[in-house]
């Protein structure tokens, strides 16, 4: 039998949220399970009405996305999550490719390419993903960037009960912070070199919107994740 996978989308006041929960609907692999956690909306929760009958909707208090995701992620049933924000697009075989991806691998987490698209879902730049050649180089990078695209990610469920869940004090960088922790944990983060992810920039992305709260969360996560990480690449060199 083929593994459940759990699409959760963390939802805030988003106007592109049909077009995700779509997008994973629309999924050439099965048996999928979506659950859509509505983190304190005011704005767009009608655009989820043609999919109430297909998804897990979950409301709750607005506490920022690593809060939204650790909600979801308690409630999935799937042996496998994947992460979609309610502003990006997976295509077709992102699911499926992924699985065999990861079951080839045996890894327990993993993170693919994607494409930028704009606010009309064109895309803007093909496979804006970065690839390294030796594990090595790709730790390395987490020394001062993070390589990783939240949203092309799927990690298995059991993961979270030997690392944690997303850090909910950190409404920006959770992301980075988990990846690290599972990084030094001992679980490689296997790349699969496909656009299977389009990633939307927008006006009114949280990225640009916050960019100077972003900043300064970002200095203080990337301080911590260059501490960790900074001897596992010196041994690894």
């Amino acid at each position: 039998m083929r593994p459940l996978v759990t699409i959760i989308i963390p939802f805030y006041n988003d106007t592109y949220v049909n077009q995700a929960v779509q997008s994973a609907l629309s999924q050439s692999y099965s048996p999928i399970e979506i659950i859509v956690v509505d983190d304190g909306s005011t704005q767009f929760v009608e655009r989820l009405t043609p999919f109430m009958p297909y998804i897990h909707y979950l409301g709750k208090a607005n506490g920022g996305t690593a809060s939204a995701l650790n909600h979801g992620i308690r409630s999935a049933s799937g042996e496998y999550i994947a992460w979609l924000s309610s502003d990006d697009i997976f295509y077709p075989d992102k699911i499926n490719n992924q699985v065999l991806f990861m079951q080839q691998h045996n890894a327990w987490i993993s993170h693919t390419n994607f494409n930028y698209i704009n606010q009309y879902s064109m895309v803007t730049q093909y496979r804006a993903g970065v690839s390294f050649e030796r594990m090595v180089d790709f730790y390395r990078c987490f020394l001062n960037a993070n390589p990783v695209n939240g949203c092309t990610v799927m990690m298995r469920k059991q993961l979270f009960a030997y690392i944690g869940l997303f850090d909910e004090r950190l409404p920006y960088t959770h992301d980075l912070e988990f990846w690290a922790r599972a990084i030094q944990a001992g679980f490689p983060m296997p790349y699969l070199d496909e656009p299977l992810v389009a990633y939307r920039m927008h006006e009114g992305m949280g990225t640009i919107r916050h960019r100077e709260a972003i900043q300064h969360e970002y200095a203080a996560t990337q301080a911590s994740v260059r501490t960790a990480l900074a001897p596992i690449v010196a041994a690894m060199d």
